[in-house]
């Protein structure tokens, strides 16, 4: 492919609004293109754009630009909004959902040793990280969690299998391990930290009407965790 050809991939990679798939990439030309052929394009941009700011990564649902993990402390001073704070119980939650998955409510809170909280699940839900693809076949016919394609693309994942390995099966080992793949994570904290790498989602609301509301006498283990 010659250098024109590579730089119209390369414009239409920078500009796209979504992450684009090989197929998509093909349609930029009026000539037959094969797929092999834009396959090595995009390799040779992911080697061409190594030492800069900016990577060229394969993500879940396609190809897309994303700012390095080491430029992020210069761009959040762009963005006036506080980074979204998650509790150690929707990590740890999370962590279950994504190395377990397709897996029940009442399995986490088997795993976890506490009830889950309904504002745990609404915030995962809310954020577009899992959803229900199904229903266990046992009494109450409970749903399944799995996590979504969102998720992958917000951790810069290509599918499940690119998930961290675990060197601890414990929930909060597992939490901290699936944290140190995109976002900023301190075990330490009273309250986890967490970053997505593309944007400083608008979640506060959801977090501070969680605090407000009154939480059942089941769920008081996680709070007090």
């Amino acid at each position: 492919m010659d250098d024109h050809n590579k730089r119209v991939i390369e414009t239409a990679l920078l500009c796209a609004q979504e992450p684009l798939t090989v197929a998509d990439l093909t349609r930029l030309f009026v000539e037959d293109v094969s797929t092999g052929e834009i396959n090595d394009v995009l390799a040779e941009l992911q080697k061409a754009w190594e030492d800069k700011g900016m990577e060229l990564v394969h993500i879940a649902t396609g190809w897309r630009f994303q700012s390095r993990l080491s430029m992020r402390e210069y761009l959040d001073r762009l963005t006036p909004e506080k980074p979204p704070k998650y509790s150690r119980a929707v990590m740890e939650t999370l962590a279950i959902i994504a190395y377990r998955q397709p897996v029940t409510r009442g399995e986490i809170e088997e795993i976890r040793g506490v009830a889950v909280s309904s504002n745990v699940m609404k915030q995962l839900e809310d954020r577009g990280w899992v959803e229900v693809i199904g229903h266990k076949e046992t009494i109450g016919r409970p749903g399944l969690y799995a996590t979504t394609k969102q998720f992958l693309d917000d951790l810069s994942l290509t599918n499940l299998q690119s998930l961290p390995m675990l060197e601890d099966a414990a929930p909060m080992a597992a939490a901290e391990q699936l944290g140190q793949a995109v976002i900023e994570f301190d075990p330490s904290a009273t309250v986890e930290t967490v970053v997505v790498a593309q944007e400083a989602l608008e979640v506060d609301e959801v977090i501070n009407q969680a605090g407000e509301e009154a939480i059942p006498q089941s769920d008081q283990p996680d709070e007090a965790k």
